[in-house]
């Protein structure tokens, strides 16, 4: 998590658009990267985003 960025609202662009252009799915996100999902979920979801996994991305 510590080469993510560390603004919310960046945060949540730049996962979206990883999720868009490189990845089927945030699993394969995060384990591509080496993040803990459970925080990058819970980093996100303070801000007010939840991960849909029909859309492959965080709204």
């Amino acid at each position: 998590m510590e080469n993510l960025p560390k603004d919310p609202a960046i945060l949540f662009s730049y996962i979206n658009m990883l999720l868009r252009d490189r990845y089927a799915s945030l699993d394969s996100l995060c384990d591509d990267m080496n993040i803990e999902r459970g925080l990058l979920e819970a980093k996100l979801r303070e801000n007010g985003w939840e991960y849909n996994s029909c859309a492959n991305k965080f709204w």
